[in-house]
């Protein structure tokens, strides 16, 4: 046993794969998920509030509609998943039901998230739902999202979750042990990392596999989930799912797994909404001294700094913001709309009105309205 950040955690959020759920395909494995409900009842015993994060819909929809391959089509893959998610629910808050404690079912999309009043009300049900002892049981919402909306695994959807609930970790449970140098099943000298820091590129580098048919995510997937739940400060465990009391052993440190370990400081709640925007309605460039000022000086962003704009978007949207090479550096509410930003590109703060006829505000994009990536 070895001393563990996650030893001090009081509100975890759990995300289980579709492959575990499934059992390889064969339906939902109720003896597994039993299993997990018993761990999370003895977390919930000691204090620790939990949050689940469950795929399988659209597995068990598939498997009830016969299918053996996951579909491509959105509408099939949503016809699946509304058929699945009957089950997956109800084997949820049977086996809940079974250790006395109350399940919530909560579906969620990017639109929930990406508005600020919905992501509150997403935030605010959630913490209510925990205070009041009951585990809520949250997927994506397949039924009604498509391919420009959706998270696109539920590892992101994980971090989301672990971010907006201010949750002390992660816990990823999956069929690989964790995160190894290279691909276990390919090549026998690969080692597991047993701990990193979350936001590693070597860690990136590394991962990689395209999971299994039945799921959307890989190891990759985690890797960067770890990376944005560690935005909020919360670090992250990959392990593998069908470990005997893998979510006690994870708290107490004795559980094989690959710790992904938060080392900056949380994220203010406003910035952290921001940061976790999946889809900016646009985006601006910078020159390389405006990308200095926002990275590594702490400032606003003026629009003499700003050399070009992209996409459609109004005042108030959040927009994506480029340096000089291209990558995006940071995100941010703008105070201008795009037809106006193209206008006071590379203009001084003093020559705004006079291209625009007023002034809305003296920055492009305030610094309390932005945050760094």
């Amino acid at each position: 046993m070895s001393a563990t950040p996650l030893a001090t955690a009081r509100r975890i959020v759990v995300k289980i794969g579709s492959s575990l759920l499934t059992n390889a395909g064969a339906g939902l494995d109720r003896e597994a998920i039993a299993d997990w409900v018993r761990q999370v009842a003895k977390l919930r015993g000691r204090g620790i509030e939990v949050l689940v994060v469950s795929s399988g819909a659209i597995a068990e929809g598939m498997k009830r509609l016969g299918w053996t391959r996951r579909p491509r089509a959105v509408h099939e893959l949503q016809a699946a998943a509304a058929v699945g998610q009957m089950g997956l629910v109800q084997i949820w808050e049977s086996c809940f039901s079974e250790v006395g404690l109350h399940t919530a079912q909560v579906l969620l999309t990017h639109e929930d998230l990406g508005d600020r009043r919905r992501y509150l009300n997403a935030r605010t049900t959630l913490k209510s739902l925990v205070t009041l002892g009951v585990v809520p049981i949250i997927n994506e919402n397949d039924t009604v999202v498509v391919d420009e909306i959706r998270f696109g695994d539920n590892d992101t959807l994980g971090a989301l979750v672990t971010n907006l609930i201010e949750a002390d970790a992660l816990v990823i449970l999956t069929d690989q042990k964790g995160l190894f140098s290279a691909d276990p099943r390919k090549d026998p000298d690969a080692r597991l990392i047993a701990r990193g820091q979350a936001g590693d590129p070597a860690l990136e580098a590394m991962a990689g596999g395209a999971g299994s048919h039945l799921g959307s995510g890989g190891m990759l997937t985690k890797v960067l989930a770890a990376k944005r739940a560690a935005r909020s400060g919360a670090h992250t465990a990959i392990a593998w799912g069908r470990e005997p009391d893998v979510l006690l052993k994870l708290l107490d440190g004795s559980a094989t797994s690959t710790l992904l370990v938060a080392d900056t400081a949380p994220v203010a709640a406003r910035k952290q909404w921001l940061a976790d925007h999946l889809k900016p309605s646009g985006r601006i460039t910078l020159d390389a001294g405006a990308a200095k000022a926002v990275l590594t000086d702490g400032k606003s962003l003026l629009a003499i700094g700003a050399t070009a704009v992209e996409g459609s978007f109004e005042r108030g949207e959040v927009v994506s913001i480029a340096g000089p090479d291209g990558r995006e550096i940071a995100r941010g509410l703008v105070n201008y709309g795009s037809a106006e930003t193209a206008r006071i590109l590379r203009k001084p703060t003093s020559e705004i009105e006079a291209a625009l006829g007023y002034v809305a505000e003296p920055e492009l994009i305030h610094r309390d309205n932005l945050v760094v990536l």
